[in-house]
């Protein structure tokens, strides 16, 4: 039986993830009445913090902090309500076989380098002073909406030339080589860029895995250059490009996140599934609950890929004829297979055995881009890798609350998996085959390391799918690929957050500037919002 409520909201958020919690969060502290609605038991989307075994927490989906902008951490005054990032010892570790291996971060790459290519050593603090520059660019955009051109003409097509001519002077400040060289990064291969800069197959595998990371594609596929590009545009602890840990998992963040939101004023209700976004009149004005309960609002805001919101909680008939095309043409779909360990002791790798600052890093398991490239082409042709690409993280080393004392818990990121298996085969049947496969994948490297696994939480795309709202495991919410980038996320027209249908917005990861946890869509989303309430 349909029941609507009485009580108006200036804004409703269609999920609880990261962005949501954000966005909310800036709409309460204006004043406005706020209703975040999780379907899930718990807020905080991918970004969650869930005991998998008796006595072992881990980060269920996301997994690592960099991306986070520091501008959301000091205005939500995050640490205030209790967030805590620790800093990686070491970046990365990479257990190359034959006896040898890669570390970098913390001031030893060049050294390491070294013992593999001289050359490529001396280059790398210019490739690094290079993607830094570059990535200012981005950090620089990262909390603007991008220009939003939408046929406008006349004086309504001023505001958006201004954000065009604004974006302009900020690249003329760049030598005209730089800009070609920016550009070439938003529509070249990892390969094609790193082959530029580097020699050895290590170097190379290191920075290459960034363009690969939640991407279904070959480091030698066009577009995979600004992917590596997106990853090196955030900061841990004013730390420019590092990468941290949350105490207590990713779920620290959104659950610092949820304080503010609701110190602010903001409402957060659970276990809240909506069905469909309420349109009358060709205007966004509620949602329905899954159990009947309608629920009005000034402002509807999605906090979903975009292709879930427009083909499985609007009518067809109530989407624009342009907006179903894109939605059908929409990108999305990760090659990733997620899981996490109870560990009853430290892995022992054999190139670097012992325990050590390499644990506390990502490690790594793709000791080149052919390896990386093959990884693909078996997913293609497979479902997944017969030798998966994998990055491991040991969080325990960094925070001993999530396992108890001596024992440890472990993030595997698994690439590359198909995230619809071929010839109609499910991911139910396949789960486990796939997760024994990742553990002795890591096993080769590190032997011993199956027996020590007491525990084990698989997520393959579907559960991804399934859990998080992630579309064929999407970790991005849609492909970063150029043609869904800045002006084009989600499409041309809907760039400023303002979604299809008057009173519809956008905050999740499928607005610009795309995917991580960032919470900038959610910080985009509200300036949007909060002007057009001024305007009314």
């Amino acid at each position: 039986m349909t029941k609507t409520s009485s009580k108006q909201w200036d804004a409703i958020l269609i999920g609880g993830g990261h962005n949501g919690l954000v966005c909310a969060a800036y709409l309460a502290k204006a004043g406005k009445r706020v209703l975040v609605l999780e379907r899930r038991s718990v807020v905080g989307g991918a970004a969650v913090t869930e005991e998998f075994h008796p006595g072992f927490r881990n980060s269920v989906a996301s997994y690592t902090v960099s991306l986070l902008q520091p501008k959301v951490i000091a205005e939500l005054e995050l640490e205030r309500h209790g967030l805590r990032v620790v800093p990686r010892r070491l970046n990365n570790f990479l257990p190359l076989g034959k006896g040898d291996y890669l570390l970098a971060g913390g001031g030893r790459t060049a050294e390491q380098v070294a013992r593999f290519s001289a050359r490529d050593a001396a280059r790398l603090p210019e490739y690094e002073q290079r993607l830094e520059l570059f990535a200012d660019v981005l950090r620089a955009q990262a909390l603007q909406a991008p220009p939003n051109p939408s046929g406008q003409r006349g004086l309504a097509a001023l505001p958006e030339l201004w954000k065009a001519g604004k974006l302009g002077w900020q690249l003329q400040g760049l030598a005209p080589a730089l800009q070609q060289e920016l550009m070439d990064l938003f529509t070249i291969s990892a390969a094609e860029y790193l082959d530029r800069w580097f020699e050895s197959a290590p170097i190379k595998a290191l920075f290459g895995f960034d363009g690969i990371v939640g991407n279904y594609a070959s480091p030698y596929a066009p577009g995979t250059a600004y992917v590596l590009l997106h990853h090196v545009f955030g900061e841990s602890n004013g730390v420019k490009g590092a990468w941290g840990h949350a105490i207590g998992g990713m779920g620290a963040i959104t659950q610092a996140m949820a304080r503010a939101a609701r110190e602010a004023g903001a409402e957060i209700r659970t276990d809240a599934a909506v069905d469909k976004v309420v349109v009358e009149h060709g205007r966004a004005v509620g949602v329905a609950l899954a159990g009947g309960e309608v629920l009005r609002g000034s402002a509807i805001v999605a906090n979903v890929n975009p292709k879930l919101l427009y083909e499985r909680l609007l009518d067809p008939a109530e989407v624009p004829t342009a907006t179903r095309e894109r939605m059908a043409n929409w990108r999305c779909g990760s090659g990733t297979f997620r899981m996490n360990v109870a560990l009853s002791r430290l892995p022992e790798f054999s190139v670097l055995p012992g325990q050590g600052d390499h644990l506390t890093a990502g490690i790594i398991i793709a000791p080149s881009l052919d390896y990386m490239d093959q990884a693909y082409v078996d997913a293609r042709r497979h479902g997944w890798s017969r030798e998966p690409v994998v990055e491991m993280l040991i969080p325990s080393t960094l925070d001993d609350s999530l396992a108890p004392p001596g024992q440890h818990v472990a993030s595997l990121f698994c690439q590359h998996v198909a995230p619809q298996l071929p010839d109609g085969r499910s991911w139910d049947d396949h789960r486990e085959e796939v997760a024994d496969l990742m553990i002795a994948t890591v096993e080769k490297h590190a032997p011993g390391f199956a027996a020590s696994v007491l525990g084990r939480q698989i997520m393959s795309p579907l559960d991804l799918e399934r859990t998080f709202g992630l579309i064929g495991g999407d970790i991005f919410h849609g492909a970063l690929s150029l043609n869904q980038l800045f002006s084009a996320r989600p499409m041309l027209g809907q760039a400023a957050y303002k979604g299809a249908l008057p009173g519809l917005y956008l905050c999740g990861s499928g607005a610009h500037p795309g995917g991580g946890v960032t919470g900038a869509p959610g910080h985009n989303a509200a300036v949007a919002i909060l002007a057009d309430f001024r305007s009314l």
